[in-house]
């Protein structure tokens, strides 16, 4: 259940929100950026220090194994941030495909954190502060600040995060607010809409997706799909007539046509959700959600701005 007090506060204020473990990896070497070029979907090499990127790890059919954001702290220096359940697979994708490279790969998950400054007043204690655009990013007394859609990310150790909690001085909020503007705001996220999804099919190709970069795996799927091609399936949002949890069926008469990634009752849009769902189900068009047949309708994310 989301505290209303919460989602006011991310909304017209600011909180911080300690996110869950994350995968943070340092790669360092004067090939790192050209290393990490050859396995993720986005331009790193294009990368100015202090700028950053959304990527995506695919497999050999273009489907998303990770996906992650990548900053450029320095010219031999890239951050790589990613959900925690894919620390094992980034550790040995590094690992096994950096042999022979003049790049090294430090695990720093287990003594980082990811503390998330979400809404308009999230800058104001922050010097120095990142620039505008999503991903630039800063290095000061609290770590690295990275800015996000919604305000800045801390990527910072102990010692940094418990500074940041005395010094900034913005309320704590839990994540099941922040979790309801992510939804609302249409962004997939991997355990939820993005595992096994092609870049397209999540409405990724604008986000995480260079057309004019050299090979990665996955590479060909993608522009196939991009040029050729229609996707299967696409991201869409529910509204919904009930609350729903991941993991119900999304039904188009008699036939499955996805499952819910995400879903919350927001105070503003009422019982709303994010799923892939097949094509066939358009924006508009009624379905039905879980055991319970409830009527939902299917609509173009984003809810809110």
């Amino acid at each position: 259940m989301i505290a209303t007090a919460d989602y006011e506060l991310l909304r017209e204020r600011a909180g911080l929100v300690e996110r869950p473990p994350a995968a943070v990896f340092d790669l360092t070497g004067a090939e790192a950026a050209e290393f990490l070029q050859g396995q993720v979907t986005n331009d790193v090499e294009a990368l100015a220090p202090g700028a950053g990127c959304y990527a995506a790890l695919l497999d050999h059919k273009g489907k998303i194994r990770a996906d992650m954001r990548v900053l450029r702290l320095a010219p031999d220096r890239l951050l790589v941030v990613a959900e925690g359940q894919a620390r094992a697979l980034l550790d040995h994708n590094f690992t096994t495909y950096s042999l022979g490279r003049q790049v090294s790969h430090l695990d720093l998950s287990d003594d980082h954190r990811v503390l998330s400054l979400i809404g308009p007043a999230a800058r104001d204690g922050l010097d120095p502060a990142p620039g505008p655009d999503e991903h630039d990013h800063v290095t000061g007394p609290y770590g690295v600040a990275a800015a996000t859609d919604a305000g800045v990310d801390l990527i910072c150790g102990p010692n940094q995060a418990a500074a940041a909690r005395a010094e900034l001085g913005l309320p704590e909020v839990g994540e099941e607010a922040a979790e309801c503007l992510r939804i609302e705001r249409g962004r997939p996220r991997l355990g939820h809409e993005l595992d096994g999804a092609i870049p397209q099919e999540a409405g990724l190709n604008e986000r995480a997706v260079s057309f004019t970069k050299g090979c990665y795996v996955g590479q060909e799927t993608v522009a196939r799909l991009y040029y050729k091609g229609k996707p299967n399936r696409h991201l869409r949002g529910l509204r919904l007539s009930a609350p729903a949890e991941p993991g119900e069926r999304v039904l188009l008469g008699e036939r499955e046509v996805g499952t819910i990634g995400s879903a919350c009752v927001s105070p503003v849009h009422g019982p709303i959700a994010l799923a892939l769902i097949r094509r066939e189900a358009e924006p508009d068009q009624e379905v039905l959600v879980g055991d319970g047949a409830h009527p939902a309708v299917v609509v173009d994310p984003p809810f809110a701005p």
